[in-house]
């Protein structure tokens, strides 16, 4: 059938992976250093990934393809998680794809038995009114990361400690640009990636990220040049030696990105290390963290 597809100018995408997360469906994955369309049959044609492209390589085409399978889709998206599910479903509802969504609140319906979450939780939330700063200022669209947002700390902990907290940072520089991937200090280091918000947003990041371990940070989404990060962070796993590997990012799409880099580099390396993501809230929570 000819229909709405995906298209990926080769050309222009430098592999960095800021369109995997907004993709829900799975259709996009990195191979071989290029975002490539994996199934015609998981892509919606909707778009959702044009818009976090920095590099302008995509676009979408009217062409034969396979029908769009729903069910197939959300089979394989409940493994990732409630969050993955609601974000899929509320894209349905944004485009008005009924037909879709019905398919899926009965998928979930159907196979709750077999779910890590309630079906009528993901309901709950796919159909809750969205209202935003930024609504309310009468601006739409745009990336999520990018919403302004005000954030209030109900019943936060009094500081305790008195007097200036020491850092922990061992290095300069620290921007993954500057850094020179020999440098002592990443001999047989264990190294933190870090996106450039994260420190800011965590009012412990030295004390739990930082201390006894070496640094790099960088921002997937505005930084250029980025397949300089993947050919530096080989460099440190293979020369340098670098004992293990931890991604920290924000909760935001764009900041997966970073991960992606960082598996790309690991792919490259004769030596294999361990990797670590840590995926810290907006409001400075860890809402994730384990060995990937």
């Amino acid at each position: 059938m000819i229909r709405d597809v995906v298209k990926i100018d080769e050309d222009k995408c430098n592999g960095c992976g800021v369109c995997i997360p907004s993709c829900h469906e799975g259709a996009l994955q990195i191979i071989d250093g290029k975002a490539r369309l994996i199934s015609d049959l998981m892509c919606d044609g909707l778009g959702a990934c044009l818009n976090h492209c920095p590099q302008d390589a995509m676009t979408i085409e009217k062409r034969e393809a396979e029908p769009y399978d729903e069910v197939k889709v959300m089979s394989i998206m409940v493994e990732k998680g409630i969050n993955t599910v609601v974000a899929h479903m509320k894209h349905l509802k944004e485009h008005n794809e009924t037909e879709f969504l019905k398919q899926a609140v009965q998928y979930l319906k159907e196979n709750e038995d077999q779910l890590s979450f309630k079906a009528d939780d993901v309901i709950r939330q796919v159909h809750k009114p969205k209202v935003s700063i930024m609504a309310q200022q009468g601006h739409v669209g745009g990336c999520p990361g990018s919403a302004a947002r005000t954030i209030t700390k109900e019943n936060a902990a009094p500081a305790t400690a008195t007097g200036d907290t020491p850092s922990e940072l061992r290095q300069w520089p620290v921007q993954m640009h500057l850094v020179n991937p020999m440098a002592p200090y990443f001999r047989g280091s264990d190294m933190v990636l870090a996106a450039d918000c994260a420190a800011f947003s965590m009012g412990n990041f030295h004390s739990k990220y930082l201390k006894g371990r070496s640094l790099g940070i960088a921002c997937p989404k505005l930084d250029s040049n980025q397949e300089s990060y993947v050919n530096k962070l080989v460099q440190m796993i293979d020369e340098a030696k670098l004992n293990t590997l931890t991604v920290t990012i924000m909760e935001v799409p764009c900041c997966m990105g970073l991960l992606q880099t960082a598996k790309m580099a690991i792919a490259q390396a004769t030596r294999k290390i361990p990797l670590k993501l840590a995926i810290v809230s907006i409001e400075g929570e860890v809402i994730k963290e384990e060995w990937v």
